[in-house]
């Protein structure tokens, strides 16, 4: 049987521990991005998670929204992570041990949730579709396992938006190629309304917020992947990547470093 899990980074049967350390730092420093933030915020504020409900976080990663849920949902609630890289499950079990946070986490799949029909209040999702090949089938468990009246938010990346600056249009056109090919569903962010509503939920609100990265400083381990990768697949050259790197660096000595993508998110309720 073919397994369902999705095929990223993220999933345990794909990863060696050994990168769990790269993969939270990586967790961590999106975490801080202040346009991760505000949406987090955003769909957070329109989840309305209450006291004594039940909430779910679907790839919960480090666990640091888990437990955001977890504190809005006490005294009574439950709040669980759901998260299958055994790495990112157990550093989050100890972060939520340090914090005293009555966040629980779980090994689980998104395409046949570990839930029973009808028991969850709240649903959080934050880009795991982006990883999947079919999404649609995970949002379709999301309504499975969502009480009447319980409501989701999804966030997720559309890497169609994905900005390096300065890129000469060759190199940019090549690195923005395997963004788009790192993602089984590189355009997630643009589809969610329709996922939700073909699942048969009631979309209630829309937004989105752009990750933008400091303009003074060179996000090298994002750039320097994103090259490799390109370098690799004979996209790029040597000379093109020496010359974007010093691009780059001039370009941040003046503050005028650009990278960016942008993020959406979309809150949709099930119908009573």
């Amino acid at each position: 049987m073919t397994d369902p899990r999705p095929t990223s980074a993220f999933h345990a049967a794909n990863v060696d521990p050994a990168v769990t350390d790269r993969l939270v730092l990586a967790l961590d420093t999106q975490a801080a991005n202040a346009g991760v933030r505000r949406l987090r915020a955003w769909a957070h504020t329109r989840l309305a998670p209450r006291p004594g409900e039940t909430a779910l976080d679907i790839g919960s990663g480090t666990g640091s929204e888990t437990q955001v849920l977890a504190a809005a949902v006490a005294p009574g609630g439950t709040a669980l992570g759901l998260e299958p890289h055994p790495g990112l499950r157990a550093l989050a079990e100890r972060r939520a041990a340090d914090a005293v946070s009555p966040a629980r986490f779980l090994d689980g799949d998104a395409l046949a949730l570990p839930l029973d029909d009808a028991g969850v209040d709240v649903v959080r999702c934050e880009r795991v579709l982006q990883h999947l090949a079919d999404p649609a089938r995970a949002v379709a468990e999301i309504a499975r396992v969502l009480r009447p009246g319980g409501r989701v938010a999804l966030l997720d990346s559309d890497w169609a938006t994905f900005v390096l600056h300065p890129a000469g249009p060759e190199i940019h056109h090549a690195l923005a190629s395997v963004t788009r090919a790192a993602a089984a569903t590189p355009h997630a962010g643009r589809h969610l309304a329709g996922w939700l509503a073909e699942a048969g939920l009631t979309v209630d609100h829309v937004g989105a917020d752009v990750l933008l990265h400091d303009p003074r400083t060179v996000t090298w381990p994002l750039v320097r992947g994103l090259v490799a990768a390109a370098l690799q697949q004979h996209l790029v050259t040597e000379e093109q990547r020496d010359t974007l790197y010093a691009d780059l660096t001039t370009a941040a000595e003046q503050g005028a470093f650009h990278l960016s993508v942008t993020m959406f998110a979309v809150v949709a309720h099930r119908p009573a």
